[in-house]
C-alpha cells in the first residue's frame, strides 16, 4: 500500500481534532468518576478531584453539542470513510487491501454509533446514582458499555490506519499545511443533500434520531418526575 502522505481537508482535520478532544477528555473524566464511586472491573485508585461529575459532564455535553456537526460532516462530505454497499462483500477478502479498507469504513461507522449511545445513556444518568451507589441502574450500565465499544472502536480505528497508509495516515490529520484551494468558501462544496447510497441514509438516521433523542428525552423524562 501507499505511504505517500495524504491531504486531509481542513474542515475535516478542525472537525475531527474537537471531537477527539471531546472524546479523550470524557473518557479520562469518565474514568475518574468510574474510579471514584464503582471500581467494580479494576481500578486505579486515582486522586479524587472535586466535581469530577460536573467536569465530565461539561466535556459530554459539548461533545453532544458538536456531535451532530462531525456526523453530517461524515454522511454527506466524507461518505468513502463510512461503511459503503459492497463493504460485506470486501469483507470477505480477508488480507487484501481493500479487506484493510472495509475495515477502517466499518469502524469509522461504528465510533459514530457508539458516540450516539454514549450521549443517549449519559444524559439519561442521574448525578445522584453513583454517590448513592446505585450502581446496577440500566441506564448507567449502557453508558459503560458505550464508552467500552468507543474505546475499542478507537482502538481499532488507530490501528486500521496505521495498517492502511501507516504512519503518515495518522499523522495526516493533524499536519496544518493549507492548500490553497482549501479555503472557508470551499469547504461545502462537496456536499450531497442525501447519503450517497441506502446503507449510509440507513446509519444518518439512526445517529441523527439518537442525538435528537439525547436531547429531547431527558427533558421528558425529568418533566414527568418533577410532575410525580
Amino acid at each position: 500500500m501507499s505511504r505517500t502522505v495524504p491531504y486531509q481537508p481542513v474542515l475535516l482535520r478542525l472537525l475531527h481534532s474537537a471531537i477527539a478532544l471531546l472524546v479523550f477528555g470524557a473518557i479520562i473524566t469518565g474514568f475518574m468518576v468510574y474510579d471514584r464511586y464503582d471500581k467494580r472491573f479494576g481500578t486505579l485508585n486515582l486522586p479524587i478531584v472535586r466535581d469530577t461529575q460536573g467536569l465530565h459532564g461539561t466535556i459530554a455535553l459539548t461533545f453532544l453539542i458538536a456531535l451532530p456537526i462531525f456526523a453530517l460532516y461524515c454522511f454527506h462530505i466524507g461518505s468513502r470513510r463510512l461503511v459503503q454497499p459492497q463493504s460485506l462483500q470486501h469483507l470477505q477478502e480477508v488480507g487484501k487491501p481493500i479487506w484493510w479498507i472495509s475495515l477502517q469504513r466499518l469502524t469509522n461507522t461504528v465510533m459514530l454509533l457508539s458516540g450516539t449511545l454514549a450521549v443517549i445513556t449519559g444524559r439519561m444518568m442521574q448525578e445522584e446514582w453513583l454517590p448513592s451507589k446505585e450502581l446496577n441502574q440500566p441506564w448507567y450500565i449502557g453508558h459503560l458499555i458505550a464508552w467500552l465499544l468507543m474505546i475499542l472502536s478507537i482502538a481499532m480505528h488507530l490501528l486500521m490506519s496505521a495498517r492502511v497508509g501507516g504512519l503518515p495516515l495518522l499523522l495526516s490529520i493533524y499536519n496544518w499545511k493549507i492548500h490553497a484551494e482549501d479555503m472557508p468558501n470551499t469547504w461545502f462544496k462537496g456536499f450531497k443533500i442525501k447519503p450517497s447510497n441506502t446503507i449510509l441514509l440507513i446509519f444518518e438516521i439512526l445517529v441523527i434520531s439518537g442525538i435528537a433523542i439525547a436531547f429531547i428525552l431527558p427533558a421528558i423524562y425529568h418533566s414527568k418526575n418533577v410532575g410525580a
